[in-house]
């Protein structure tokens, strides 16, 4: 017997990521020495003092059993501290909810927010799972453009002429994937005034305001933000801790109360000694985020190698750990497909962000330099 799905299940495909690294592996299982630059999976380590608390936590028998559901005391507090400390941000103890990484966050919020038949503001250009979890709760996606010759800013003339009467919630992303444009507190004021008169919940999701960017911005350096916004932030890129799934989302504590209620049926809260873990990791200072940055310079300046030798071009000054390209006329695929099958090296075609990313390429700097070095090698 064949039993079907339900029918929020009909608009959804497998993840791009988990569906193309099966044909990877494939490749590779027929002996294909395939370059992996696409996925934006840290390789390197988190700092000494994290994994030895990870360890020492994990020792103590206490520390097995289930958590609270909106995180330890002491996880909730090294948030706060951060966010004073990284943003020049107040926030009180019941105005941070740890996640078990930041991507749950977008499916908590949805169910906490949308009803069927609702709309939400979606960048033409963004994380894929924005758009799969609107689909999944039954909302309607509605794309507001980036404009390409403004540096990705907000079509902000397109976003006044909207009718707002069935959007709910609005998704922007500062920094931003996958173009790495840094957004600026001008841009985050205008979306908190636009919230404001349209009424609608903004939620900024802030995964990459450390690596390769000098001055991290939160939603909430503008006045008047908690009020209608919540922010998303991870530990997976900054402290190289993707694996751990660690995240939190940030806000006024009645618009958080409404996610937790989720969040508390569909887990039973974090394992203790990744809490103190993450305690660690917040509280490092500028020697880590130094460290880190470094790293991703040289790898960056190795991608843009490579993208020039395959004929693509690299917008200046693009923060977070990918590089963002345009191949020139045309789409972008035929280049994919000819790297991976003719060169063996993997990228990730733009398209798969939305509609405006076909003559875009994407690759990250999650890869050692010899490696990059190889890529390199492999085209000339």
């Amino acid at each position: 017997m064949i039993i079907k799905p339900a029918e929020r299940l009909s608009s959804l495909q497998e993840y791009y990521f988990s569906k193309k690294l099966k044909e990877v592996a494939d490749l590779k299982s027929k002996g294909k020495d395939i370059i992996n630059l696409g996925i934006g999976s840290p390789d390197m380590i988190p700092d000494a003092e994290v994994i030895s608390a990870m360890i020492e936590g994990a020792l103590e028998p206490a520390n097995h059993g289930y958590q609270p559901y909106q995180g330890i005391p002491d996880l909730k507090q090294a948030i706060v501290n951060f966010h004073k400390s990284r943003y020049d941000v107040g926030l009180g103890i019941n105005e941070v909810l740890p996640l078990i990484g930041s991507k749950e966050g977008i499916t908590h919020i949805s169910l906490a927010y949308l009803n069927s038949g609702d709309q939400v503001l979606i960048p033409s250009l963004g994380y894929p799972t924005y758009t799969s979890v609107t689909r999944m709760v039954q909302a309607e996606p509605v794309y507001y453009p980036l404009l390409e010759d403004k540096g990705w800013e907000p079509d902000w003339e397109f976003l006044e002429g909207l009718d707002f009467s069935r959007i709910k919630l609005l998704w922007l992303n500062y920094p931003h994937m996958p173009t790495g444009t840094k957004g600026s507190l001008d841009w985050l004021k205008k979306f908190v005034d636009l919230a404001r008169r349209k009424q609608v919940l903004l939620c900024h999701d802030n995964p990459y305001s450390f690596i390769q960017n000098d001055h991290p911005l939160s939603i909430f350096n503008v006045d008047g933000a908690k009020e209608v916004a919540v922010e998303l932030n991870s530990l997976s890129k900054t402290f190289n801790m993707a694996g751990w799934r660690v995240g939190w989302v940030a806000g006024d504590s009645m618009i958080l109360e409404p996610i937790l209620r989720v969040k508390s049926n569909m887990d039973s809260g974090m394992f203790k000694p990744v809490q103190l873990a993450a305690v660690k990791a917040l509280e490092l200072g500028n020697e880590w985020f130094e460290g880190i940055n470094r790293v991703y310079t040289r790898r960056r300046k190795l991608a843009e190698q490579f993208l020039e030798i395959a004929g693509c071009k690299i917008a200046p000054d693009q923060a977070g750990m990918f590089v963002w390209a345009k191949v020139g006329e045309g789409d972008a695929d035929p280049l994919c497909d000819h790297l991976l099958y003719e060169k063996d090296v993997f990228v990730t075609p733009g398209h798969i962000f939305g509609e405006q990313g076909h003559q875009y390429i994407r690759i990250s700097l999650c890869m050692k330099e010899e490696i990059i070095v190889k890529a390199i090698e492999r085209i000339q």
